[in-house]
């Protein structure tokens, strides 16, 4: 029985085929990993701000406590400090 030798040619192919694949299933496996991590990070923004809503909403009903406006400061300054400045 003689062996049939494997052309370079075909040999080139195979490896040309299997790197393209390969490249294809890391970028694949990429994208899902970033979509899933998205994911999971949106989910777990949106479980902090509901449990976040609902710790206001005990201390105003159940404590009676209000939300704290911010305060405006204003500086007043004389001429006379100005011109030092």
């Amino acid at each position: 029985m003689a062996r049939r030798k494997k052309s370079k040619k075909q040999s080139e192919l195979w490896q040309t085929t299997l790197f393209f694949v390969s490249t294809i299933a890391v970028i694949g496996c990429l994208i899902i990993y970033l979509w899933v991590y998205t994911e999971i990070d949106e989910s777990l923004l949106a479980i902090e701000i509901q449990n976040s809503t609902v710790i206001a909403k005990k201390a105003t009903d159940q404590l009676g406590m209000v939300v704290a406006h911010p305060e405006t400061l204003s500086i007043e300054l004389n001429a006379g400090m100005l011109n030092t400045l």
